[in-house]
């Protein structure tokens, strides 16, 4: 059988570059574990996402005092909520990155940038700061959350409404941590592929 990589015309594949001439960038095989825990990180956000875009579309939270009172849904802070919700979901989504191609490489339909290796410490450096921030910040409110301040205040839900309330919030709590571990793996991933690539 005639060697096709040898035929006239056809570029010879060289290991992580096909025919075409274009690099492949395939990471090592990101594990399950890692993929549940981005996954998990992400839909941590989801249920207080769900109680805010409920109490915008006028759903009685409990609240009794001016700002929160179901009196003002809908209405003009709504958009307030629902804009909220939409931008910490999109942040939560951004942890997705970490474990795939295109938190590795930029897509190549992104003008002038499509294609190239995103570095290692771009990613990591904020992923990592976000990290730290979310745990510090979830964790100091769940210590704070029945202060005066906070749900103890006057208006705030009661009963059924304030247990509703913090079990829309508590899965926050693990967003921080699973941030954490999803990206120290895509470092070490990222990383043991850069020493590969130098060895070989």
């Amino acid at each position: 059988m005639p060697d096709t990589a040898s035929r006239p015309g056809r570029r010879p594949a060289v290991s992580g570059t096909p025919a075409t001439g274009i690099p492949v960038t395939s990471a090592p095989r990101v594990p399950r574990s890692i993929r549940l825990a981005a996954h998990a990180a992400a839909l941590t956000l989801v249920p207080s996402g769900l109680w805010r875009v409920a109490v915008a579309l006028g759903w009685d939270s409990g609240f009794t005092e001016e700002d929160l009172s179901p009196g003002n849904f809908p209405g003009i802070t709504s958009f307030y909520l629902i804009g909220v919700t939409l931008l910490t979901e999109a942040i939560g989504l951004l942890t997705l990155g970490l474990i795939q191609r295109w938190g590795e490489e930029i897509p190549y339909w992104v003008p002038l940038l499509g294609g190239r290796r995103i570095p290692v410490l771009a990613a990591v450096i904020p992923a990592s700061t976000g990290a730290a921030l979310v745990t510090l910040i979830t964790i100091s409110g769940a210590f704070n959350w029945n202060d005066a301040d906070n749900m103890g205040a006057a208006g705030s839900p009661e009963g059924v409404h304030y247990w509703v309330m913090t079990a829309c919030y508590l899965p926050l709590l693990a967003w921080g941590p699973l941030l954490a571990v999803v990206t120290a793996a895509y470092y070490y991933r990222r990383s043991g592929a850069r020493r590969v690539a130098f060895v070989t």
